[in-house]
């Protein structure tokens, strides 16, 4: 039985032309891109290999305004929290629930493993559900209807995920992602399906889907899925064609995914990741009132503007100095192990905090550690480096002893 392409073809651009409605709408939302990010469209097509402008470091950039009834933005390397208006509401989440079915997915299946699509799953390929018209019996992996699921958001094909991750139950599988939501620290989290139907009990927030977005991120054939805009998958007989629904992979340069969602509760919202240069940016909107495509645009550029990667602490660089034992006057200057990078914009507030041992060591190589420095950025922890001896020096002589001890009687 031919199985479909592999999984490197699978994501080999595919040549087709846009439709006539897909057109009109990647045109405007590029001219709504182009007015409302300031910085424009044509600026990220330039500079999205070298990184986006900086801010003038006087000049202390106001996070955007979205329309929306939740925001968020984050730093995709740390999770650091930027922006954002009510990040922690609890709020219905749609079809963004799909990135935790992919986290519980690849932390525990195998992505070849084949699945036989049941009726029940097959049922929800319907027109009034979104999917990629799975039938009952289709044979795909377990890798293909992920690709279903964040790419064209198959409701069909996350159910057929879900029952067989779940060994034959749904409601199993959602469990499973609760679980690891409560392990993620996702206090905002509950799903109560896979899909993102409205229900009472099934909601997140814009900080909680924005971590589960950079974890999914981490595993590089997640990353590939939701930043494919054109795919396929086959089945036995007829081959599927796969088209993402989220259009900032059509316009956006810097857009590496994630995930759309739309309910009636939810509204119209998006998680959405960017990056250029050494930066990498996730956004989230939920509950759009303007066009979710453009704040999201505004929302990450925002963080490609007020924002700078920079090295807080430089590796090699003297931190401190610290007293070699019973030598009076001999120092040994201190230098950081390892360096430390953190984000910082112009009205950033820097400590570097140093912590020494009590007592160093009667005797140390180059290396040794004799201290710490720690870094915060405006009062909260953002990393640390050992801080260690620039040079050796050997452990002191008895004569060497004494005489310090003498001295100090004297002084």
């Amino acid at each position: 039985m031919s199985r479909g392409p592999s999984f490197r073809s699978l994501y080999s651009p595919v040549s087709r032309p846009l439709d006539t409605r897909r057109t009109r709408l990647v045109v405007a939302l590029a001219l709504v891109f182009a007015v409302q990010c300031g910085t424009g469209v044509a600026r990220a097509q330039e500079e999205s290999t070298a990184g986006a402008a900086r801010h003038d470091a006087a000049e202390e950039i106001p996070q955007p305004e979205v329309a929306a009834r939740a925001w968020a933005l984050v730093d995709a390397p740390s999770g650091e929290y930027l922006a954002g208006e009510d990040a922690s509401m609890r709020l219905p989440t749609a079809s963004t629930t799909k990135i935790m079915v992919a986290l519980v997915a690849f932390e525990e299946a195998n992505l070849d493993e084949e699945v036989t699509v049941s009726e029940e799953a097959a049922a929800f390929a319907n027109p009034i559900y979104s999917n990629v018209g799975l039938v009952a019996g289709d044979v795909l992996s377990v890798r293909e209807l992920l690709m279903a699921a964040l790419i064209s958001s198959g409701d069909d094909a996350t159910y057929a995920l879900a029952e067989h991750l779940g060994d034959g139950s749904v409601e199993g599988f959602v469990e499973e992602m609760n679980r690891e939501a409560e392990a993620l620290g996702l206090r905002d989290t509950r799903f109560e399906n896979p899909v993102g139907f409205d229900a009472r009990t099934h909601y997140s927030s814009a900080r909680d889907l924005a971590q589960m977005a950079r974890l999914a991120m981490r595993y590089p054939e997640f990353r590939e899925m939701v930043g494919t805009t054109y795919a396929s998958i086959s089945t036995r007989y007829r081959e599927i064609p796969l088209t993402n629904t989220n259009e900032m992979l059509f316009v956006y340069p810097p857009a590496t995914g994630v995930k759309t969602g739309t309910t009636p509760a939810a509204g119209p919202s998006l998680v959405a990741s960017a990056a250029a240069g050494d930066e990498s940016y996730v956004s989230v909107v939920l509950d759009a009132r303007e066009d979710r495509f453009a704040a999201s645009v505004r929302t990450l550029e925002h963080g490609f503007t007020a924002y700078d990667r920079a090295d807080l602490v430089v590796e090699g660089k003297r931190y401190a100095q610290t007293d070699v034992p019973y030598r009076r006057g001999e120092k040994v200057a201190l230098v950081a192990k390892a360096g430390v990078e953190g984000l910082v914009d112009a009205s950033s507030n820097v400590e570097r905090e140093v912590r020494l041992i009590e007592e160093p060591p009667a005797s140390a190589r180059p290396g040794t550690k004799l201290g710490e420095v720690v870094v915060k950025v405006d009062g909260e922890r953002v990393g640390e480096s050992p801080l260690v001896a620039s040079r050796g020096y050997d452990e002191a002589s008895l004569k060497e002893r004494v005489w310090y001890t003498v001295g100090g009687l004297f002084e």
